[in-house]
């Protein structure tokens, strides 16, 4: 933890937007640099323009292989695109229409040129396709690299499902994308980007949002709302919501700065716009007393920040408990036999939840691809990661989005507090009455790339330890319980508590997340003796 964290950034630690794009342009990435190469994560290719790791030439080449990639997939719909606040997503917004329109793709950009959410182009995905049921499907381009630095730039690809595409495709994107980019970008199609046609992102996902969100409830009850945005893509989003709806809401911080000057550091000292971090949001918590709720939204709005006079800034795995107990418990039109999804590393008080409700828990690996099956043919109601980002079904329970949808999450904290007359904040205290209260903590050990590489490939059965912080194991796990995917690590669980490891992609560390329904002192205990476990089975 950095000693400035929480700290209004200073002038030493803005970027130089102006040198930031310039390299976009200039800086031309050598593919034969591992570190200079396309490479798709969880949610597409990120870096920075000063590294030569997101530059002209990636998004060139990147856009051809997605062309190519549709092509060979018979996608021939239009392809919806947005850019969030980042300095480097509307050049590279630019870079895209240029290749997607010299290859004929019917492209659709929004129609005030404004910033776009990631959930609004899932949403428009969604909804094109299912108006469309047996014409030409359509698919988008996100360009964001979420809530990472200003410096980052983020370029991700969702096929016509609407969501996250999967590795299969993501890796065929990535390897074109890296032969394109060493021969010269010969076979890269480029254009002047005139006559693209344009939609209206923010008043399709606005004025549906009835049909999800109880927002006469919230209406009737008068719910004070401050909405920040973090600099993000949500701004206009959330005023418009105010207006169209007649809510009492007030956008507390409506300043696009690409710089973000405005935000205070992060638990590292860097500036980051994550709405889950008590670091990054210290300036929008000394308004938490001004307002019956109070929510952030990351910069593509993918991710929520829920705080509340009583509780401050929620936990996301709270938070996230409390959404599906209420969801399930007023939502008549959900499927009974809809599941809830999460990620194996979110809070096992969700697995208690479950269980109350009566309903099939569907846990799996880490991302929110693996959820979109689930949201498209109703069988998952609501999909959440510990990470603060989730979705789940319109009131009717058919799909809403199929990516994380931040903007969502927050309005529902008021359609909660509308509803129940109580907050999120003090329903998680009654779950935890009923459910006991755990501790929850993600931290880092150091490995070698190798012993990484071990871990990302590790059999259960390497496990040979019993017990774990004086109780007895009760599973040892490689592969995710819901959809028996590789989990890329190993989860340990007892009766009260679990760990699960999984190794960084940019760090030479692995990460171990824990839980204990016995207190800090057990939790402790459970993370040095996941690190013993694990460190023996990498050896």
């Amino acid at each position: 933890m950095s000693d400035r964290a929480g700290t209004p950034a200073t002038e030493a630690d803005l970027i130089d937007v102006e040198a930031l794009v310039r390299a976009y342009y200039e800086r031309k990435p050598d593919a034969s640099v591992s570190e200079q190469r396309v490479v798709f994560g969880t949610s597409g290719h990120r870096g920075s323009a000063f590294d030569t790791a997101f530059n002209e030439d990636h998004i060139a080449a990147v856009t051809q292989a997605i062309v190519e990639y549709r092509q060979s997939q018979g996608t021939s719909g239009p392809l919806f695109i947005g850019a969030d606040t980042h300095a480097l997503s509307m050049p590279a917004q630019t870079t895209a229409l240029e290749v997607l329109v010299a290859n004929g793709v019917d492209v659709l950009m929004d129609e005030y040129d404004d910033y776009t959410p990631t959930p609004a182009v899932s949403h428009a995905i969604i909804a094109y396709n299912r108006a469309n049921p047996d014409g030409a499907q359509a698919d988008g381009i996100v360009v964001t690299p979420s809530h990472n630095p200003p410096r980052d730039g983020g370029f991700k690809y969702n096929p016509p499902h609407g969501g996250p595409a999967d590795t299969d495709a993501t890796s065929w994107i990535a390897n074109r994308a890296n032969e394109l980019i060493a021969d010269g970008l010969r076979d890269v199609n480029r254009a002047e980007p005139s006559g693209v046609a344009t939609y209206d992102f923010r008043e399709h996902y606005v004025d549906d949002l009835r049909n999800i969100i109880d927002v006469d409830a919230i209406k009737k009850a008068g719910v004070r709302i401050g909405a920040d945005p973090l600099g993000g893509a949500s701004a206009h989003y959330w005023s418009l919501i105010g207006e169209k709806y007649g809510l009492d809401l007030t956008v507390v911080n409506p300043t696009i700065d690409p710089q973000w000057g405005f935000m205070t550091l992060d638990w590292d000292g860097k500036i980051r716009m994550d709405p889950s971090s008590p670091s990054a949001m210290a300036s929008v918590l000394k308004h938490k007393d001004d307002f019956d709720v109070l929510t952030g939204n990351d910069a593509d709005s993918d991710r929520h920040g829920i705080v509340t006079p009583d509780g401050g800034l929620m936990n996301p795995n709270h938070y996230l408990a409390v959404a599906i107990q209420y969801l399930y418990t007023h939502r008549p039109d959900w499927r009974p036999d809809a599941a809830i999804g999460k990620t194996l590393v979110s809070s096992s008080i969700i697995d208690r939840v479950a269980e109350s409700l009566g309903r099939r828990l569907w846990e799996v690996p880490v991302g929110f691809k693996w959820f979109v099956p689930g949201l498209v043919d109703g069988s998952v109601a609501f999909g959440g990661e510990e990470s603060a980002g989730a979705s789940f079904l319109r009131m009717d329970g058919t799909a809403w989005t199929t990516d994380k949808d931040g903007i969502l999450l927050a309005l529902l904290a008021s359609e909660i507090i509308a509803v129940t007359g109580k907050t999120p904040s003090q329903l998680y205290r009654e779950l935890t009455e009923q459910f006991g209260d755990p501790v929850y903590q993600r931290v880092d050990a150091a490995a070698s790339k190798e012993q990484k590489a071990k871990l990302g490939k590790l059999d259960s059965d390497a496990i040979t330890a019993t017990e774990l912080a004086g109780e007895p194991i009760t599973a040892k796990l490689s592969r995710a319980p819901g959809n028996d995917a590789p989990i890329g690590g190993v989860k340990v669980v007892t009766e009260n508590a679990w760990f699960a490891a999984r190794p960084s992609g940019t760090e030479d560390v692995y990460k171990i997340y824990a839980e204990s329904f016995l207190g800090q002192d057990h939790l402790r205990q459970v993370q040095s003796e996941a690190k013993q476990i694990v460190d023996a089975a990498i050896a």
